[in-house]
């Protein structure tokens, strides 16, 4: 089904409808599961997304790659058996709005609360997530608190970013942040990071915008209402014990995630609401 002249609705092999961009400036692939983004290029560029070879696509399961929207809790949560990191990634999201200008995309999915099993989250919010399309890619996740009591959540853009060379790949722009790595600290950032062994590490007080330095070039990397981030590559061992994920994946990428999380979690007031914000660009 075409939305606009670059954009059509699509289905995969196995029955997931997706968003399909193809303009002059840019292509992408947003699935409705999730709200996902799975692919963004610019024209005459490599793409900013990493996704598994080992990729199926099924119903019901987040997409190893892209941009899992993680809501409303990031990573294990407190209850046993409670899906990782929140339900929004796994729920089927609605296609609001197509705004094709000459050198930008507008699409904006929301996520119908009848979707979420209330024993997750029994409070009455809207969310939406909007994708803003150019040379680079902004996606900004908006939490509107309709009920009569205050709610509180972590959330995360769980970024997939592509890298030749993890060995030979580092990260600017953390210096001076505290962070958790393993359940220990806080150790407080000194240098760019460089990776050499499972990395696993939640910052905090961290500045809006870092530079992942890749040997195909520089991805900037842009937070907003977010002074938390994750920076993740699952190394060796790790590797092995991933689903949707080869053994040897972990040499050619890395998350860098904009989050609220631990001290930066959310607390929403009725009426209130809160955009968490990512922005990625080459160089």
């Amino acid at each position: 089904m075409k939305l606009s002249p670059s954009v059509t609705i699509e289905q995969s092999e196995t029955g997931l409808e997706f968003i399909k961009v193809a303009s002059e400036f840019c292509s992408a692939t947003i699935f409705l599961q999730g709200a996902q983004i799975t692919e963004f290029t610019p024209t005459d560029k490599k793409p900013l997304l990493w996704v598994s070879e080992l990729e199926d696509y099924q119903e019901g399961k987040g997409v190893r790659g892209g941009i899992p929207i993680c809501w409303p809790w990031f990573g294990v949560s407190q209850h046993e058996g409670w899906p990782a990191h929140g339900v929004a990634r796994t729920s089927l999201w609605r296609a609001e709005e197509v705004k094709e200008q000459d050198d930008s995309i507008y699409i904006s999915l929301s996520l119908p609360m009848t979707q979420v099993d209330e024993k997750y989250w029994p409070y009455k919010t809207k969310l939406l997530a909007e994708f803003i399309l150019t040379s680079g890619l902004e996606l900004r996740l908006t939490t509107t608190n309709l009920d009569n009591q205050t709610v509180q959540f972590t959330q995360a853009l769980h970024t997939y970013f592509p890298t030749p060379a993890i060995e030979e790949t580092k990260v600017d722009g953390l210096q001076g942040a505290k962070y958790i790595e393993f359940a220990e600290g806080p150790f407080e950032q000194n240098e760019l990071v460089s990776f050499a062994r499972e990395t696993d590490m939640v910052y905090t007080e961290a500045k809006d915008t870092q530079r992942i330095i890749t040997p195909d070039g520089i991805i900037e990397v842009g937070r907003e209402n977010s002074t938390s981030c994750v920076l993740w590559n699952p190394w060796i061992d790790k590797s092995k014990r991933l689903s949707n994920f080869a053994d040897d994946e972990y040499h050619v990428m890395l998350c860098l995630e904009a989050a609220n999380v631990l001290d930066d979690s959310v607390e929403l007031a009725p009426g209130a609401s809160h955009t968490l914000a990512t922005k990625l660009r080459w160089v």
